[in-house]
């Protein structure tokens, strides 16, 4: 894999499919709505919260691996803390269409998301056992047989989710950044 990407990330998901339909909302769709407007960030405190509304129990049904299926215009509203909580689970997102600020939002928490995957939703139920592979986008729905191909992570973001988003990019590019430093020659110097 090229510099920045660990050899161990996993871009490939299998498990259970959660399906969801058109137009869930971040706030109270993905998360309820005052752990938004509180700015909430920990993990911890999220996880037990994700899809509170819309399928309630997820958070201690699902399994690393799980992907969430939605159809168009996913995670509407202010946005970030859902992410966070299905980072943490380990989940994968698959999306019919989400919009550019949902998109960004996922992206710059590590979730490994694929937007827009057209017809996802006529290809698998709630139960199913699926798979995505995120670098190719080979979608296989393993309880039916059947596959299908959508357009993969963009090359320009996988450094990026591998580091586990904004946070994790960062501190690896000053650990890199720290790593060399100048002598009064301007020369780089491994330390």
């Amino acid at each position: 894999m090229p510099d920045g990407i660990p050899d161990t990330f996993i871009w490939a998901l299998r498990g259970r499919c959660y399906k969801l339909g058109d137009d869930v909302p971040h706030p109270d769709g993905v998360i309820p709505a005052h752990f938004v407007t509180a700015r909430e960030m920990d993990p911890q405190v999220l996880v037990p919260h994700l899809f509170e509304a819309t399928d309630p129990g997820f958070s201690s049904r699902c399994q690393p691996g799980d992907l969430i299926v939605t159809g168009r215009n996913f995670g509407t509203g202010p946005k970030g803390n859902g992410y966070i909580a299905m980072h943490a689970l380990g989940l994968g997102l698959l999306c019919e269409s989400m919009s550019v600020q949902a998109y960004r939002a996922a992206i710059c928490t590590g979730l490994r998301v694929l937007s827009p995957c057209p017809g996802i939703t006529a290809l698998c139920e709630t139960g199913e056992d699926i798979a995505i592979d995120f670098l190719t986008g080979v979608f296989t729905n393993h309880t039916r047989g059947t596959t299908a191909t959508f357009a993969p992570v963009p090359a320009a973001l996988r450094e990026l989710i591998a580091q586990g988003g904004n946070a994790g990019w960062l501190e690896h590019w000053w650990r890199q950044r720290s790593a060399t430093t100048t002598d009064n020659t301007g020369a780089a110097l491994a330390t």
